[in-house]
């Protein structure tokens, strides 16, 4: 074949990948993805109420189950960087396929587990292959949807990936209460399977992700060896860190000063390999870098007060989990009802300004939280975080239509993965510093208030025969009221010092949710039907 006839070919092959559509129809491939990655995200929350439980059957401490929560972060944080190499190799739909398969077989070996060490490791090899569903899901509907019609799919996506977490103590709550926690990784089969032969119909691979021949194979071995000593001891540590002390013991600054080996060391090699296992640069891409970051802000504050609010519940409220979660349930069906009205807007407003909107109206949310009180009721909790869910609806399907907006197509499955990575990690950093900064809050207030609980201050005296007058009276206390007054004396200092401690961490929040307000305005100027106005 001559030159000409070789390059006419090739621009034929081009034209022909350029105009590919998928036969089945790109909502019904939409809806299918997004049923594996909701059982995904699902269960990287559902468990968490149910670890006592789980404790209790293995004959464990509680410290020891929650390692079937660090292993599967673990595994799963070590996989999302290297998704999008595992399907270059195997052919996307094949991996994709894999994946949903595996980690139906391992949630139910998880259900059928008969010790703990049998536990974490299923909930390990869970993780492992449940780590490549939410980059192949983005991946897929990236391919599967022109650019003009992503921020629909997205909404589409954003329901597993922004109601999933939000359900999943609630719904874990309700199964373990009343049926057992091995229902919560037996409740995937059904799902999974019904998935599986979905995907095995809908989906298809464009011409662009065949697998790459046998021959031309290369696996980057430093480059994932670094990815996984890097990502996997920074889940650890993440993890651990509050149980453990944090830098205070040695365990966790052994893995700390690993994740800066593996990750300074991972950056290092992928810039400057021939063949990296991740390709970076799809981070010059100024959109697609933002977007990250964006991202990357929005699951820390997702995640991070989605713990606050069921752990202020529970340990200062006395809810039940399944009461708890249902502070959470309808803020996740708020953001449901408004992620299509969001949808609805984007064609007709700069995309950039509904982020920034988002970023605004969440750091009101937070603060609107300064009303908490110690005796605050169940309806006003529920206000507070549907306030912020109506903020968060501005934030996932903006920003994920934007991060790719000016990517090209072949770069899809590194930027899925990586995109997916930021937004997981940022969750996990912020769940961590959430619950450290109310035990750092706590004590601050307890020592600026603990002045006031001075037997030399009259006032105190004054309030501590009030209180002993009032339970004697109302109480039936006998004898020397004095020590009983002092108890709720106490009981009262540590319960207003531990309201002000979430009041402060919330308002650290919204401070931070606003500071990335002005980074919102370095995106390209583009509605979600239109091109990019500037690279």
């Amino acid at each position: 074949m001559s030159a000409a006839a070789q390059a006419s070919a090739s621009q034929g092959a081009a034209g022909e990948a350029s105009h590919w559509r998928p036969q089945s129809n790109p909502w019904t491939i939409a809806i299918v993805v997004t049923m594996a990655a909701f059982m995904e995200v699902l269960d990287t929350t559902i468990v968490n109420v149910s670890l006592p439980h789980i404790a209790g059957t293995m004959s464990a401490s509680y410290d020891e189950a929650t390692w079937t929560l660090t292993s599967y972060l673990v595994a799963n944080g070590v996989v999302l960087p290297i998704s999008g190499f595992l399907s270059r190799m195997l052919g996307r739909k094949r991996y994709f396929m894999i994946c949903i398969v595996a980690f139906t077989a391992c949630s139910f070996l998880c259900g059928i587990a008969t010790n703990l060490g049998e536990l974490i490791v299923f909930r390990m090899l869970q993780g492992f292959f449940g780590g490549g569903l939410q980059p192949c899901q983005q991946s897929i509907i990236l391919d599967t949807f022109a650019p003009s019609q992503r921020g629909r799919a997205f909404s589409v996506s954003a329901v597993a990936i922004v109601v999933a977490p939000v359900l999943g103590p609630t719904l874990g709550g309700w199964i373990t209460d009343n049926f057992s926690w091995r229902w919560v990784f037996l409740i995937n089969v059904p799902v999974g399977v019904l998935t599986a032969l979905a995907v095995m119909q809908v989906v298809e691979d464009p011409p662009w992700q065949e697998p790459v021949p046998k021959g031309k194979r290369h696996v980057d071995l430093p480059g994932i060896g670094l990815i996984a000593l890097g990502l996997g001891s920074l889940q650890v540590m993440l993890d651990r860190g509050e149980d453990e002390d944090w830098f205070g013991s040695t365990f966790i600054c052994v893995f700390a000063g690993l994740a800066v080996v593996g990750l300074v060391g991972a950056v290092l090699w992928l810039l400057h390999a021939r063949r990296p296992v991740v390709d970076l640069r799809v981070m010059r891409d100024r959109n697609f870098s933002l977007g990250c970051v964006t991202i990357a802000a929005f699951a820390a504050v997702l995640y991070g007060s989605s713990v606050l609010i069921p752990q202020l519940s529970q340990q200062q409220l006395g809810y039940t989990a399944t009461l708890a979660g249902l502070v959470l349930s309808p803020g996740a069906l708020l953001i449901t009802f408004m992620i299509p009205i969001v949808g609805k807007i984007m064609p007709k407003v700069e995309t950039r300004h509904l982020i920034a909107v988002g970023f605004f109206f969440l750091g009101a949310a937070l603060f609107y939280s300064h009303h908490l009180v110690p005796q605050i009721d169940f309806n006003t909790l529920v206000l507070m975080r549907m306030a912020q869910s109506f903020a968060l609806a501005f934030l996932f399907v903006p920003t994920s239509t934007l991060a790719y907006v000016t990517l090209p197509k072949e770069l899809n499955d590194d930027a899925a993965a990586l995109f997916t990575m930021f937004r997981n990690v940022a969750g996990s950093i912020g769940i961590s510093l959430a619950t450290a900064g109310i035990r750092e809050r706590l004590q601050v207030r307890m020592a600026h208030m603990v002045g006031n609980m001075s037997p030399l201050s009259q006032q105190y005296q004054d309030t501590v025969q009030r209180v002993g007058q009032a339970l004697r009276d109302y109480a039936g206390v006998v004898g020397d009221q004095t020590q009983a007054a002092t108890a709720h004396m106490y009981q009262t200092f540590v319960s207003q010092a531990t309201i002000l401690a979430y009041i402060d961490v919330f308002a650290i929040c919204g401070i931070f949710a606003w500071c990335f307000i002005p980074l919102t305005f370095f995106f390209s100027s583009t509605h979600a039907s239109g091109g990019a106005g500037g690279h």
